[in-house]
């Protein structure tokens, strides 16, 4: 089920994010203000708001504690990305692509930076410390399996004599199995000793991706209240101007 669910976002992320491109190639002026473009575009702004309710019912604890009481936390989140990216990609629609005004453009590409920072932080960075973690496991056997080979080269200490010259060259020549004395203890300890810097960079480049992927969710709960802000003035505006041309 969560790789069916991952598909199914990870392709409609994929249709928004290139979607908005389609007025280099089609645009339909009238669409936004005809009955079925209005259709979409209501449709869209109150998925919209369902999904950004999930901000206060995870924030405040009162509401929390309540809603918990009848809707589990994980379900919370999976209505939060489905309404999100659902109502994101109505609400694409109902612009056809006809990107004129400066609060509709400025409102368009605002929904996208929330679609694109809840993506980041929902799987991008799930995925992230899933791997991190595997990552930290894979390190501690590998340290483990490195004290318990050079405390065998300790205890012999002739063969520390045929520890290369050149580490690094060896060490990788090793792991290949290239070397031809990749057996004894000398070259076991070689290879282990590269696994654990592969190891120990890689854990240092997920940390340093986990606290940028970490800073994605400030930007998704920011732009979340501007969206809604932008949200907002545009449906005043619509039905300012637009009752004042029917008039």
């Amino acid at each position: 089920m969560k790789d069916r669910e991952r598909f199914l976002v990870t392709t409609t992320f994929a249709v928004l994010i290139f979607g908005w491109l389609g007025f280099l190639v089609h645009t339909s002026p009238r669409f936004a203000g005809s009955g079925v473009g209005s259709a979409f575009g209501i449709a869209g702004a109150a998925l919209m708001l369902v999904s950004v309710a999930y901000v206060a019912v995870k924030r405040i604890p009162f509401i929390k504690r309540w809603v918990n009481r009848y809707v589990s936390q994980k379900t919370l989140l999976s209505i939060h990305v489905y309404t999100g990216i659902a109502g994101a990609l109505l609400g694409l629609i109902h612009t056809g692509h006809k990107y004129d005004s400066p609060l509709g453009i400025a409102l368009t590409g605002m929904m996208l930076v929330v679609v694109v920072s809840g993506f980041a932080v929902k799987y991008l960075l799930t995925y992230i410390v899933t791997d991190l973690k595997d990552k930290l496991a894979l390190l501690q056997t590998a340290r483990g399996d490195l004290d318990s080979a050079w405390g065998v080269l300790e205890s012999v200490p002739q063969e520390k004599k045929n520890l290369p010259k050149r580490p690094l060259l060896a060490a990788g020549l090793a792991s290949l199995g290239l070397s031809s004395a990749s057996g004894d203890p000398a070259n076991r300890v070689m290879t282990l000793a590269e696994s654990v810097a592969d190891l120990e960079y890689s854990v240092r480049t997920h940390e340093l991706l986990k606290r940028w992927f970490s800073r994605a969710l400030i930007v998704h709960i920011v732009t979340s209240f501007a969206f809604l802000l932008l949200l907002a003035l545009h449906v005043w505006a619509s039905i300012h101007f637009g009752l004042r041309w029917y008039s």
